[in-house]
């Protein structure tokens, strides 16, 4: 197993946190949340995409809904 991708929010692009998720690596993005800075966990099992936060595990069906889930949460920088 690959070693995880490693990034701060807002560091890495969409497209280079779903490319990692696609080659079967973890990206762990540093976020502020819950009056902290966390470690969130964002993977792809070939079926289901996974966002597992310290408080929630985020499952998503389809590449768009783990895209708009990146955006929306802020682990992207904007283009």
């Amino acid at each position: 197993m690959s070693e995880p991708l490693r990034a701060k929010s807002g560091e890495l692009t969409v497209e280079e946190i779903l490319d990692a998720v696609r080659e079967g690596r973890r990206v762990v993005v540093e976020a502020e949340m819950l009056g902290g800075v966390h470690e969130v966990s964002l993977r792809h099992d070939g079926t289901t995409y996974y966002c597992d936060t310290p408080t929630t595990l985020h499952k998503h069906a389809d590449e768009a809904g783990m895209r708009e889930c990146i955006l929306k949460m802020g682990y992207a920088r904007n283009e």
